[in-house]
């Protein structure tokens, strides 16, 4: 009898590490905590909730594997100093609006309605701060253009 229920707690054990190992290995599209952000324009302020990429691999992660996404949620990137960027779609489901932002929170540059699953790299066409992914056409419909400002404390450094 102890083999068998010593058998048993190894299976069990065993089928509990490989779950563990598929959880960890599938990729995350549950959001994390989300935090509001404005967009200020001259039709008016327009507020969402973002998740904010932060580290490294949040960054490369980014809105990857995702089917949906509400209307008024985005994806903030904090590229942590000015530079130039890139983006692409890989492996990205959704058409976005990419929106570039310097520093000070101004938009500079505005890519609308991005190609799901491109690998065709989008520059920022200067350096910039941040990037904003929003769901596309949300700049065209709420009048979003450069020169515009995001109010987010990544802004008030």
């Amino acid at each position: 009898m102890r083999i068998i229920r010593d058998s048993f707690a190894h299976g069990l054990a065993v089928a509990l590490l490989l779950l563990a190992a598929l959880v960890l290995a599938t990729p995350r599209t549950v959001a994390q905590e989300l935090q509001p952000l404005t967009i200020v324009t001259d039709e008016g302020k327009h507020a969402f909730q973002v998740e904010l990429a932060a580290t490294d691999e949040d960054r490369r992660r980014g809105l990857m594997f995702r089917r949906s996404m509400p209307a008024e949620q985005g994806m903030l990137f904090d590229f942590e100093r000015v530079a130039p960027v890139s983006m692409w779609m890989r492996n990205t489901y959704i058409p976005l609006d990419m929106l570039f932002i310097d520093a000070g929170g101004t938009i500079v540059r505005i890519a609308e309605d991005t190609e799901p699953l491109s690998e065709r790299t989008i520059p920022s066409g200067q350096p910039v701060l941040s990037v904003l992914e929003l769901n596309a056409g949300t700049a065209r419909r709420l009048r979003i253009e450069a020169g515009d400002r995001v109010e987010h404390p990544l802004f008030d450094r």
